[in-house]
């Protein structure tokens, strides 16, 4: 298994939150070429501003793993993680972020660089892969927009 199926994974997770009028942004969470967790956001839905993907999956994967270091894990993620995911991401100790389009309103990653601050303070920031699935996850994203403008 490689990076282009956990990221298929993760944008049939974004497909779900698509499917319940939610941003379309879905993630999943491997170790050792297993699923941990999975998640898409569901920030309306459950009326929490927390609800994002990455959140989701996070705690799926403490859950499943019964412990909340996510140590050897591997986060993908159709979106550029946010500062508060980012936040999440580091605590829970994922070794790896793969995320397919950036954020450029609030990516945390790459867009906003908060990397040296990170692991000046922590000792530690996950290693970065992007543009895996990057034109689809983008167009899902871009359409579902477009749609949202159309309405108001």
């Amino acid at each position: 298994m490689n990076q282009y199926y956990f990221m298929q994974m993760a944008y049939q997770e974004a497909l779900n939150a698509l499917d319940e009028g939610e941003v379309p942004v879905g993630a999943v969470i491997e170790k050792n070429g297993v699923v941990m967790g999975k998640g898409y956001n569901r920030v309306e839905g459950l009326r929490d501003v927390t609800a994002h993907a990455e959140i989701v999956a996070i705690s799926a994967a403490t859950q499943n793993l019964s412990s909340w270091r996510l140590n050897g894990c591997t986060l993908y993620v159709t979106l550029e993680p946010c500062l508060m995911c980012l936040g999440a991401i580091v605590h829970s100790r994922i070794d790896s972020i793969v995320y397919a389009a950036p954020d450029p309103r609030a990516g945390a990653v790459d867009t906003f660089f908060y990397q040296q601050e990170i692991e000046r303070s922590y000792n530690y920031f996950p290693a970065i892969t992007s543009g895996i699935l990057k034109d689809e996850c983008s167009a899902l994203l871009k359409a579902f927009f477009q749609t949202i403008r159309k309405k108001n």
